[in-house]
């Protein structure tokens, strides 16, 4: 039997990346999954999003493993797309014990002052306004449920550091992390805890692609992954370059499980060293 053997999940941006690893890394684990992903692009964010296939695979992926899995279509800026999915979810699964509201964007690169409204509202509206929505569809269902549970928010170290040319990003998951606070409190009396998750340099195409790689090294005219690695390897005090998103997950799982019964209100960083580096 799993240390999740029984319980429901719900992870948002599961198409891919770190969503992905976390419904995986659950599924095995013993939870069954809500696997929830927009799977279509957004205007002005400068990578390709997750598609249908992506989530498709997530699911496949899941099931291979032996878990169970429901993957829906679902856009996080939008209430109604989420509370119809965890609805459908908890009629499918009878239960919800764990959100992993992981669901983000990158931005634009730009000066505080040359961003757009689209720049600003994109990464407010998936990165903040989203995992509120999320919480705001599934704590009642907890609450009502009386059989406590984990929440952990997806927020960066960018939630905790000032980095410059990424305003958006940086305000949003530094208001995740206020919001897993505030929620912590609330949710503490109905043995619901909350915490964050802030991880750094992860390998995934938010990260991995080659607008940010003509960022980090401006100084060559199409910097390839080996280049920009060249500096990420700079970054961390373990002697590793990135982690992979199955590194953060691990931590998910902990803060899922009853091993972290004890921990909230908690931004945890997941970084490799990268914030405490001298």
């Amino acid at each position: 039997m799993g240390e999740l053997s029984g319980k429901v999940a719900l992870v948002t941006g599961a198409a891919r990346g770190q969503g992905r690893a976390h419904a995986v890394t659950l599924a095995e684990a013993g939870a069954k999954i809500i696997a929830l992903d927009i799977v279509e692009n957004i205007d002005r964010v400068f990578y390709d999003l997750a598609t249908p296939e992506d989530l498709d695979e997530t699911a496949r992926l899941i099931e291979a493993a032996g878990g169970e899995v429901l993957a829906l279509r679902a856009d996080t800026r939008s209430q109604d797309q989420v509370d119809a999915a965890v609805q459908e979810g908890f009629e499918r699964f009878g239960r919800l014990d764990i959100v992993a509201a992981n669901a983000g964007i990158g931005t634009t690169f730009a000066k505080t002052w040359e961003l757009t409204d689209d720049d600003w509202f994109n990464a407010l509206d998936v990165n903040l306004t989203g995992v509120w929505r999320t919480v705001k569809a599934a704590a009642p269902i907890m609450i009502e449920a009386g059989n406590g549970g984990s929440m952990i928010l997806t927020s960066s170290l960018a939630g905790l550091k000032g980095y410059q040319h990424l305003a958006p990003y940086v305000s949003s998951k530094h208001g995740v992390n206020g919001l897993m606070k505030v929620l912590a409190n609330e949710l503490g009396p109905h043995d619901i805890r909350v915490n964050s998750i802030c991880p750094g340099l992860i390998n995934t195409d938010m990260m991995m692609n080659q607008p940010t790689y003509d960022i980090w090294r401006p100084d060559l005219e199409r910097p390839t992954k080996a280049d920009a690695m060249e500096l990420f390897d700079t970054f961390q005090v373990l002697p590793l370059k990135y982690l992979e998103p199955e590194d953060v997950s691990k931590t998910v799982l902990w803060l899922a499980s009853d091993a972290s019964s004890v921990i909230t209100g908690v931004a945890l960083r997941v970084d490799g060293g990268q914030y405490g580096r001298g």
